[in-house]
């Protein structure tokens, strides 16, 4: 088994379009949730849409991460979210831009997508309605299918080992990064590119999620504010979009070319709770094997764990649910972990978050600040962790731990260290 380290980050999201600028408004405390423009007057029927408040990726032009330019209108945006993310995280690991085949036959890459591009497939389908069959762009099939998101990195990379998606909901960043680690682990591969991505902010997701009565909607209708994970008055996640990729490769073929090293991944835990098609299992039950099933693999104790990037989605069951599973793992400890939720600044980004979410995790180590979480500002008793309220804080911590739990009762969490 050997040792995996991560030696890049991409990040593109509604708090920056960049590892340096999300990372800066993270520990500043700044949120990137905003009203969307384009839905404050959408009408359906006669009926507006309910929800107006989202976090979207600002001041995008995927024309300045995507050659040839022409490809980049050829793809959904969730596809060129992961190709910004990971052209910044692949230039940071110092890896050449384009791999010969000897290694490239040794490093793939792993996207997890929680849903299909929506807008270029209903944009498609209402050329198919008013224009007829022929109107439909021979580019719709491979510019929304989840694959094309690791597909398109393979080709611009020469990435010839393992080319595919997790699609785990809300966890498939984080099993696309577990996987990716696995293969590294196991001898599999050498490198790999691995994260998640998603941009699914468009009236027909948004109103699903709403009518399942999952997002924020009534008490905070503040766009600010709307994000509250751990407080009393949460009342449902905020949607966003982004990406987050990561470059893991072994420890020895980093130190072989001297790269930088950012932090080191040591576990990683999968489980299903087997339980309900959107609630978590009673005391997160499910959410208890994963993190001890990663602190297992990597032979870390819970007293060794400093910081938790919680899941914290700000709903209701979840945060709850989170806590109390944190609690029966850590025992004693949990009373002295620092968990905090970034979602309280990003919003949630579905597949994404996974990604995105263990980027923040090992800059944490790196930098050596917890970012907070804000908007807490009514304590909830059975919420009672420390969750870092509303400031960041400096803080040297060893072993971080980044939780990432989905839609059909499945977990994924992922342990790193200093």
């Amino acid at each position: 088994m050997r040792r995996v380290v991560v030696t890049g980050l991409g990040i593109v999201c509604p708090v920056g379009n960049s590892v340096k600028d999300a990372w800066s408004a993270l520990i500043n405390g700044r949120s990137g949730i905003d009203t969307i423009a384009s839905w404050r007057d959408t009408l359906f029927a006669g009926e507006s849409l309910s929800v107006t408040i989202g976090g979207a990726v600002k001041e995008f032009n995927p024309e300045e991460w995507i050659e040839p330019k022409k490809d980049a209108r050829r793809m959904d945006r969730f596809i060129q979210l992961t190709l910004a993310a990971g052209k910044q995280a692949w230039q940071q690991s110092g890896l050449p831009e384009l791999l010969n085949n000897e290694d490239g036959n040794r490093a793939g890459v792993i996207v997890g997508v929680g849903l299909i591009g929506l807008q270029v497939l209903l944009d498609n389908y209402e050329n198919l309605k008013t224009r007829g069959p022929k109107r439909v762009s021979p580019f719709f099939i491979p510019g929304t299918i989840s694959n094309l998101a690791p597909g398109q990195l393979a080709i611009r990379h020469n990435l010839r080992n393992a080319n595919w998606t997790t699609a785990s909901a809300c966890a498939s960043g984080a099993h696309a990064i577990g996987e990716a680690f696995m293969h590294i682990r196991e001898g599999r591969a050498d490198v790999m590119l691995a994260g998640g991505a998603e941009s699914a902010m468009h009236p027909l997701a948004v109103s699903g999620f709403h009518n399942m009565h999952a997002l924020c909607a009534s008490k905070n209708n503040d766009p600010q504010s709307a994000s509250r994970p751990f407080d009393k008055n949460r009342d449902g996640f905020v949607m966003g979009e982004g990406a987050g990729m990561l470059v893991l490769e072994t420890l020895e073929h980093a130190q072989k070319r001297s790269a930088m090293i950012l932090a080191e991944m040591v576990g990683y835990g999968s489980t299903s709770d087997a339980f309900h098609m959107t609630a978590p299992s009673e005391q997160g039950e499910g959410a208890q094997r994963a993190m001890r099933m990663a602190l297992q693999m990597g032979n870390i104790q819970p007293e060794e764990v400093g910081y938790i990037n919680a899941h914290g989605t700000s709903t209701f069951y979840n945060d709850k649910a989170e806590t109390e599973a944190i609690k029966v793992v850590f025992g004693k400890h949990a009373k002295k972990l620092m968990v905090s939720s970034t979602k309280s600044m990003t919003g949630h980004l579905l597949g994404a978050a996974g990604g995105v979410e263990a980027a923040f995790s090992a800059l944490t180590l790196l930098e050596k600040v917890v970012p907070p979480t804000i908007n807490y500002e009514t304590p909830d008793p059975d919420c009672d962790l420390d969750y870092v309220p509303n400031f960041a804080r400096d803080a040297r911590v060893d072993v971080v731990m980044s939780n990432s739990f989905g839609f059909g009762g499945t977990n994924a969490v992922l342990l790193l260290k200093r």
